[in-house]
């Protein structure tokens, strides 16, 4: 999995680029055979005025589904890291369960038999 981090108004620090690929790893990692690339944009909105305006944006590539975008913004830079993250953790969560459910050939009704333990071709047959 390619995690790009890209800082945009400010100097990109060593430290918060390891916060980022730390806090990705905890989060989607179990994921990493789904996830082509993961892409970040930190950014300083109102610049030195100060106030709200930290902002994580988090694009995540699944293979064979839409991307995951998550935008988050704060008034510190590591709180909307954390939120982003954990924000598209959840949502990439969601969407491989939508796509399991959505496989090709596999009704509803052979993957319960499955998760019981009974063969498909002997779940759907029923004998008078």
């Amino acid at each position: 999995m390619h995690i790009d981090t890209q800082a945009r108004g400010f100097e990109l620090s060593p430290e918060v680029r390891d916060h980022v690929q730390r806090r990705l790893g905890f989060s989607i990692d179990w994921a990493y055979d789904r996830v082509n690339s993961v892409l970040v944009v930190l950014s300083d909105i109102n610049g030195p005025r100060g106030g709200k305006d930290k902002r994580c944006r988090i694009q995540v590539a699944v293979a064979g589904a839409a991307d995951v975008r998550i935008d988050d913004t704060q008034a510190d830079l590591y709180l909307a890291i954390d939120r982003a993250v954990d924000r598209a953790g959840r949502a990439l969560a969601r969407q491989v369960a939508r796509q399991r459910q959505r496989q090709p050939g596999r009704s509803r009704d052979a993957r319960a038999a499955l998760a019981v333990g009974v063969p498909p071709a002997e779940a759907t047959t029923t004998t008078v």
